[in-house]
């Protein structure tokens, strides 16, 4: 499929305005009102207001199944490195994940698709608040995404560093890992760091439960299960010579599988409150973010499949490749209606900065292969009547 280079050259304008003026979670405010603007110039029927700043654009275009497509909108607490003219106008935030490129693609596709209409059915563009650690995808399910816009599917996409472009990737079951955030408290007895033996010391206790922690994967479970428990801040303590009343611990647990999830949440819940209370420390935990696993249904998946293999050579297509250990809240969407997420790739001549680093830009070069993706995926799993193209 041939996407108009006037085209794409207009998401490209919008996703370099979108970087320089990036919003953190729930808090993208201009995002949405552009998103929504250029939505009803394309014609669509427009609905705000899902998840606080979430929009939906509806394009009906005769019978046929309903489908949804979604974007991600929110930018990270980060303050950008990068240099590109159109770097983040915004100290201390920036899109360093590509959701300004994937709004892009998916506006132009909507415009594409309302220009063209090849289809026969209804597509609903999504485009989400807060996916990242803010639960945006399952404030939008709570608040009614899917009653007020039933589909029989919906898919998402994400930019992909290491994948290079003109690739895609997509699995028929877990592609990206579940997510629990927690924070662990654990309380002592301040005292003078000379005389220890008057209080209890959370700061040895927390040293302690880290490396017990990293047992969990390392020795509790088999080696083909997959785990990662990580420790990202520890904060305690006030004066240099004393020991502190509390100190918190907040961190991350990622799993493939739902039931090792279950099984590993149970193991740091015991480990928080038994492993130190020998050393007269009382932990508690709370979970402060949770996802499930990102997890295709098959059907869905194949049909991401065979829509890229129309496009590309089958030897760009990655079927079945090993998933990521990050997370994505689509799970929680997917949960909720079946469908699918799939990598595209970012890697021009000179390879993509990973996701979530200072220097990170989205690759414009990958514009036009997402466009094309998303209208191609409408128009076969929506075909005219005279069509021979596989139905949803």
């Amino acid at each position: 499929m041939a996407i108009p280079v006037s085209l794409i050259e207009e998401a490209t304008v919008w996703r370099r305005e979108l970087h320089a003026l990036p919003e953190l979670g729930y808090q993208e405010h201009h995002t949405s009102r552009r998103v929504a603007e250029q939505l009803r110039t394309f014609g669509l029927q427009v609905h705000t207001g899902l998840a606080g700043t979430g929009v939906v654009g509806t394009l009906e275009n005769g019978p046929g199944p309903t489908i949804g497509f979604r974007a991600d909108m929110d930018a990270l607490p980060i303050t950008e490195l990068g240099d590109a003219a159109w770097r983040s106008t915004r100290p201390g935030v920036m899109h360093a994940c590509g959701h300004d490129g994937h709004t892009a693609m998916l506006l132009a596709a909507a415009k594409y698709l309302s220009q063209t209409r090849r289809f026969s059915g209804t597509v609903h563009f999504v485009f989400q608040p807060a996916e990242e650690n803010l639960g945006g995808a399952r404030k939008m399910v709570a608040d009614g995404l899917f009653e007020l816009f039933p589909m029989d599917a919906i898919y998402a996409l994400h930019n992909w560093p290491g994948l290079p472009i003109g690739h895609i990737a997509v699995n028929s079951g877990a592609m990206m890992a579940s997510l629990d955030a927690f924070e662990i408290t654990l309380r002592g007895r301040s005292c003078h760091a000379a005389m220890p033996e008057n209080g209890a010391d959370p700061i040895v206790a927390a040293a302690q439960l880290i490396l017990a922690l990293q047992t969990i994967p390392a020795r509790r479970l088999s080696p083909l299960a997959s785990a990662v428990v990580s420790i990202t801040q520890i904060n305690g303590g006030e004066a240099i010579n004393v020991i502190p009343e509390n100190v918190v611990l907040r961190g991350t647990l990622r799993c493939l599988q739902g039931e090792v999830r279950s099984k590993v949440r149970k193991m740091i819940d015991e480990f928080v409150t038994t492993f130190t209370g020998p050393l007269g420390i009382e932990g508690s935990i709370d979970y402060l973010t949770d996802y499930p696993v990102t997890k295709n249904n098959a059907e869905q998946a194949q049909k991401v499949r065979d829509c890229a293999l129309t496009l590309l050579p089958e030897q760009q297509v990655h079927w079945e490749v090993s998933p990521s250990m990050a997370s994505e809240d689509f799970a929680c969407m997917l949960e909720a209606c079946p469908g699918a997420y799939f990598w595209i790739g970012a890697d021009g001549a000179t390879p993509s900065r990973p996701l979530h680093n200072a220097h990170y830009d989205f690759n414009d070069g990958l514009i036009g292969d997402g466009i094309a993706l998303w209208t191609t995926l409408a128009e076969r799993l929506l075909p005219l009547p005279a069509s021979s193209g596989p139905a949803l």
